[in-house]
């Protein structure tokens, strides 16, 4: 079989399955953005693509993320079109449509069944749109405007999908229900010989000269970057309280400082920044490590010495950082919010708090440190929910089977 992969940051949740399919002999050809941080395999292409203009002055501010949509479904069209013009025709379309790219490849290749990896549809109640007022903007009807057309390219792409698939129940079940019934649920998976428990982990140096080593009070809490979206004003407010409760504690913050991933930027400087400036003269400013991003061994072997994993969240979508701390066997302290509380029963496999409650946060993650057979019996029971459910083991060839059926026309358009 010959396919094509879309994903503006490529390979994105395809890295497993193009490993996979060509170890089975399967050649694919894969577009991106940015430069591909995976080897290629022979026989198979990886090819960039580039938006040849900018947004339009004085455009409609509701319409400005969609004309961004439009650009990079104009610039991933362009570049499929050359691959068209070399002869080369996909009997299956994986793509991503976050960001508009797979809004034209049914006008390029109407017969070609489409396969979209769908992560999230924006609603403004119940969803991350309005869930923090102390950052996000009242419901005045501008604001669920707004919302509506940042769906816009989704609902194109969803017309000409043949067929979807979502990682998460909570994430899928943001779609409109007539869609959801064309949207598979499989997890990308988590390799669990990799992020596994290690009962012999070594001491880890940081950056700063710090040697974290085993058997330490460690609190671990990790964003892609640091944002409101994933509680970092939660964790840091909640830092003077813990420190009362357990002086010993060392916490470890994994992620960029600067910019965001989601939501809109601090007004002034960056968020770590405003909030370490709310409780400063209040904390143990030794005791707190910014380690900025870790690579991924690093990362893992953070979470073997953790004592404690924090995950917050608006209800959104799911970071792998969650099922790689479960996977590790960390005793996670998670929000109580759609999507952790589809992993996390609390008092299980871990304990859930409320997003906004800081002093509660601190109590439950002191809690924990202080009741090491407890939170190893939440590690346990954590490790076991991603090997029954989230394993690439398990996962990876249910992508591929889903794959196979959409491609032969099994399932989809015509089915």
């Amino acid at each position: 079989m010959r396919i094509l992969f879309v994903h503006q940051n490529f390979p994105g949740q395809y890295r497993h399955v193009l490993q996979a399919l060509a170890e089975r002999g399967h050649s694919w050809v894969g577009l991106g953005i940015r430069a591909c941080p995976i080897p290629i395999p022979p026989g198979c292409f990886y090819g960039r693509y580039a938006p040849q203009r900018g947004n339009t002055a004085g455009i409609h501010p509701w319409a400005l993320e969609l004309e961004t949509k439009l650009i990079r479904g104009e610039a991933c069209g362009e570049a499929a079109l050359a691959l068209q013009r070399q002869g080369f025709q996909p009997d299956l379309i994986c793509a991503h449509p976050g960001w508009g790219e797979p809004l034209f490849l049914k006008d390029l290749w109407p017969d070609v069944p489409l396969l979209c990896y769908q992560e999230f549809f924006y609603r403004y109640e119940g969803y991350d749109v309005g869930f923090d007022p102390e950052f996000q903007r009242s419901d005045h009807w501008h604001g669920r405007a707004r919302t509506r057309m940042k769906n816009t390219h989704l609902l194109q792409i969803l017309e000409a999908a043949d067929w979807n698939v979502s990682p998460t129940a909570f994430q899928r079940s943001s779609f409109p229900r007539h869609w959801q019934e064309r949207i598979s649920l499989i997890h990308d998976g988590i390799d669990t010989d990799r992020a596994r428990p290690d009962p012999a982990v070594a001491p880890l140096p940081l950056a700063d000269g710090t040697l974290l080593q085993p058997g330490e009070s460690i609190v671990t809490f990790v964003n892609r970057r640091l944002e409101p979206y994933r509680g970092c004003h939660t964790f840091i407010r909640a830092l003077p309280e813990l420190q009362r409760l357990r002086p010993d504690a060392r916490v470890v913050i994994v992620g960029a400082t600067t910019g965001v991933s989601y939501g809109p930027p601090c007004p002034e400087g960056e968020w770590n920044e405003r909030f370490l400036a709310e409780i400063e003269g209040r904390y143990d400013a030794s005791r707190v490590h910014f380690t900025g991003t870790l690579g991924y061994d690093a990362f893992l072997h953070l979470l073997q010495l953790s004592a404690c994993h924090v995950y917050l969240t608006y209800p959104f979508v799911l970071s792998w950082s969650l099922l790689e701390a479960m996977s590790c066997g960390c005793a996670v302290v998670g929000s109580a919010t759609a999507p952790v509380q589809d992993l996390i029963r609390d008092g299980v496999n871990g304990r859930l708090v409320d997003f906004f409650q800081a002093q509660e946060l601190a109590a439950a993650v002191a809690a924990l440190l202080e009741d090491r057979e407890q939170a190893r019996r939440y590690g346990e029971e954590a490790r076991r929910t991603i090997l029954a459910d989230y394993a690439l083991s398990s996962c990876l060839p249910r992508h591929l089977a889903l794959m196979d059926l959409v491609a032969h026309r099994a399932l989809g358009i015509g089915a």
